[in-house]
C-alpha cells in the first residue's frame, strides 16, 4: 500500500512539472541543470578525451609576401581522393583549372557564396550558399587528412593585393572538423549545423581549438582567451563591429594589458569599435596614465585591403580564420575560427603584425 502511494505522489508531482510548470522538488530545474552542465562540458571538451597527432605538418604563410595561391595549389595538388571546400570567393583562373582538371579522376567540390559564384557557376561540381547571410568560411579539405584555412579568399586580390593569413595542417581530427561543416553546408544547412565534435585537439606539442559560427558561439569563445589575457593583446581587424568585444579590450586596458590594433580603413564607420577604443585611448594620454605610450590603435596604409581577421594574445596565443568580430559573424554567417597556443606560431603573426604596424 505504502509503494502505490508513493508511485501515485510521483506521477502527481511528475504530471504537475511538466503540465502546470509546478515544480515543488525541483525537478524540471535540475534536468535543466544537468542539460547544461552537459553542454559546457562537451563544448569545453571536458567529456571528450583531446585527440593527439605526432609528426604533422603546420605551416603559416601571409600573402602577398607569400604567394598563397602556390602553396594552396602545392597542397591541394596531393589529394588523391577527394578536396571539399568551402570558399567565400574564388577567381584565380589557375586554382579553377586545377579544380576542374582534378574533377575528373577525384572527387571535387566547392560551395561559393551565391554572391561570387558567377566566377565558378559553369563547373557541376560547384554550389552556391542559397541564403542572405554570407558563407564566409575559407577553407579546404584535402584526403580528410589535411586542411587549409585562414583569412585568405583564393582571389587575384586576395593573393596579390590583401594583407591575409593562410595556414595549411595536417590533422586527421581538425581535417574530419571541417569536413563535418562542409557536408552540413553542401547539404544546404546554411548559418546553422551542430556543435563541432572535437572542439580541442593537441597536434605534435601545440594545443588547438576550433569552431565554427554560428553554432559554436565564436565571439564568446574570443572573448575567453581576451579575458585571460595577462601581458598584452594585439589585433588586425578587417572588420570590427562587435560591441562586447571592443568593450573587452577596454577592459583589459584598464587592467594594464598592452594593447595594439589595426583597424581597416575602408570598414570605418559609426558601427565600427575604432572610435570607442581610439577615443579612451586618446583620454589616458591625456590622463598621463602607463598605458599612455602602449595603447593604440590605427588605420592600416594598405591601398587594398588588411584582410586579417586575427587576435594574438600574451604573444603566445592566436585567433584567427574567416570570423571578423561583428554580430553577422558570429550569428549568421557561415565561418570558422582556430585558437592556436603556441608561441612560435604567435611569433610568426607577431612578425606580420610589426611589419603593417610601421608602414
Amino acid at each position: 500500500m505504502k509503494l502505490k502511494y508513493k508511485i501515485g505522489v510521483i506521477i502527481i508531482l511528475i504530471a504537475l512539472a511538466l503540465n502546470y510548470g509546478i515544480d515543488p522538488l525541483g525537478l524540471i530545474k535540475t534536468a535543466q541543470e544537468k542539460v547544461k552542465e552537459n553542454t559546457a562540458n562537451l563544448i569545453t571538451g571536458n567529456i571528450l578525451s583531446i585527440p593527439s597527432e605526432f609528426n604533422k605538418e603546420i605551416n603559416v604563410y601571409f600573402c602577398p609576401k607569400d604567394n598563397c595561391q602556390s602553396e594552396v595549389l602545392k597542397t591541394t595538388s596531393t589529394a588523391k581522393s577527394s578536396i571539399h571546400c568551402a570558399i567565400f570567393d574564388l577567381d584565380l583562373p589557375d586554382l579553377i583549372e586545377f579544380f576542374d582538371k582534378a574533377s575528373n579522376y577525384i572527387d571535387v567540390k566547392i560551395v561559393v557564396d551565391n554572391e561570387n559564384w558567377k566566377h565558378v557557376k559553369h563547373l557541376n561540381f560547384t554550389k552556391k550558399d542559397s541564403t542572405s547571410q554570407f558563407s564566409h568560411n575559407k577553407f579546404c579539405v584535402i584526403d580528410n587528412n589535411k586542411i587549409w584555412t585562414g583569412s585568405f579568399n583564393p582571389t587575384e586580390n586576395g593573393n596579390y593585393k590583401n594583407n591575409n593569413n593562410l595556414l595549411i595542417i595536417e590533422s586527421e581530427t581538425l581535417a574530419k572538423n571541417y569536413e563535418d561543416e562542409f557536408r552540413e553546408i553542401w547539404n544546404g544547412k546554411f548559418g546553422k549545423g551542430d556543435l563541432v565534435k572535437n572542439p580541442k585537439v593537441k597536434i605534435n606539442t601545440i594545443d588547438i581549438e576550433n569552431y565554427f559560427c554560428p553554432e559554436d558561439w565564436c565571439a564568446n569563445k574570443v572573448l575567453d582567451q581576451l579575458n585571460k589575457a595577462n601581458h598584452s593583446i594585439y589585433f588586425m581587424t578587417f572588420s570590427f563591429t562587435h560591441d562586447e568585444i571592443g568593450d573587452m579590450i577596454l577592459k583589459k586596458s584598464d587592467e594594464g594589458i598592452k594593447i595594439k590594433g589595426i583597424f581597416e580603413k575602408k570598414q570605418q564607420s559609426k558601427y565600427s569599435e575604432y572610435e570607442k577604443i581610439n577615443s579612451a585611448f586618446e583620454k589616458l594620454e591625456s590622463d598621463k596614465t602607463k598605458q599612455a605610450n602602449q595603447n593604440k590603435v590605427i588605420f592600416d596604409s594598405n591601398p587594398a585591403a588588411m584582410h586579417h581577421k586575427v587576435f594574438i594574445i600574451d604573444e603566445k596565443t592566436v585567433i584567427t580564420g574567416s570570423f571578423n568580430p561583428t554580430k553577422n559573424g558570429d550569428t549568421n554567417n557561415d565561418e570558422n575560427i582556430l585558437i592556436i597556443h603556441d608561441e612560435k606560431i604567435a611569433s610568426k603573426f607577431m612578425d606580420e603584425f610589426n611589419s603593417l604596424w610601421i608602414k
